[in-house]
Order: structure tokens, then sequence, then C-alpha cells
């Protein structure tokens, strides 16, 4: 909780993009703060690994991956993204 308000970090698959975006903002509105992905490379942000090398490249998804990480170690519950539903991860996602 951040004062009155339970902080929340969205999980999944950034193929979700839609899912993600209207998870976020219903999130928001029930009065949570969401922490969400700060990108979506595998739909529709590809722009963002145009022209970066081999080893940028994978220097670049090991650091997405871990702020992911830091992410959930903010939140109160990490909500899963999945098609169709948004859902609570068990404490052994929190890895």
């Amino acid at each position: 909780m951040v004062g009155k308000y339970p902080v929340l970090t969205l999980c999944g698959s950034a193929r979700f993009k839609n899912e993600f975006i209207e998870a976020q903002k219903r999130l928001t509105l029930e009065g949570n703060i969401v922490i969400s992905v700060g990108l979506f490379g595998h739909s529709g942000d590809d722009e963002v690994w145009d022209g970066m090398d081999e080893g940028t490249l994978s220097k670049t998804k090991e650091m997405l991956d871990d702020m992911h990480k830091r992410k959930i170690d903010i939140a109160r519950v990490p909500q899963g993204i999945r098609p169709g539903r948004v859902c609570c991860l068990l404490p052994a996602h929190r890895k």
C-alpha cells in the first residue's frame, strides 16, 4: 500500500498488449497503483530492437527481465495477464 492505494504489478506475456492496457485502466479506476510493462517488444514496439547488435540486445533483454522482477518485489500482489482474464499470482512466481 502507498497511502490508501494498493500497489499491483501486471505480469504476463507482452504479446497481450490490449489485455495489459485494458487491465491497467480498469485496475487504476478501481483505486490501485498499477505497475506495468514499459514496452511491448512482442506486439508493436519492434522499433526498440532495431539497430541493436546481438550483445546489446541480450544485455537489454536481461535488464528488462531483472527490472520486471524488481517491479514484482514492489507490488502487494502481482496480477497475471492472460487472454480474457487477470489473475493473482502465487508467491512462487516472485522469483
